[in-house]
């Protein structure tokens, strides 16, 4: 049964790892990633555009499933080796912003462990996300 999973990156970070299909969490730290296993989902929620920046986001900005069986290692920059995990992204989807997780009963749950950088949610929640990240391929 696969378990859902929240990532607190900038947003500019998460389309770094969208664009090499690989997650990356709590500053590049294996044990979060470890939790996770394969055929789970992950939500990724920024705060902000870029890490020490000071533009808010506050929106969930992708979505996808794990595909590997654990954490690796790799040399991002000399002498930081952060641990990840291979994704396999929804695209596209446009961002779900706050406002629209606050209308979720759970997002009251869940505001406290935005700090922490990794959390498990619901289903429910999950899939709440989800359908209002998907694009309309209406055209």
């Amino acid at each position: 049964m696969p378990r859902y999973w929240v990532g607190v990156v900038s947003k500019n970070h998460v389309l770094r790892g969208v664009e090499g299909n690989f997650c990356q969490v709590c500053h590049g730290k294996g044990g979060p990633l470890n939790r996770m296993k394969k055929g789970d989902y992950l939500l990724y929620y920024s705060p902000k555009y870029d890490m020490n920046g000071q533009d808010k986001l506050q929106a969930f900005v992708a979505v996808g499933k794990i595909i590997d069986d654990k954490a690796y290692q790799v040399e991002q920059f000399e002498g930081f080796f952060p641990f990840r995990r291979n994704v396999e992204y929804y695209q596209p989807v446009k961002d779900c912003f706050i406002e629209i997780a606050r209308q979720h009963p759970e997002w009251k749950d869940y505001t406290s462990r935005l700090r922490y950088g990794h959390f498990e949610v619901s289903k429910d929640f999950f899939l709440y996300i989800f359908q209002h990240m998907k694009v309309d391929d209406e055209a």
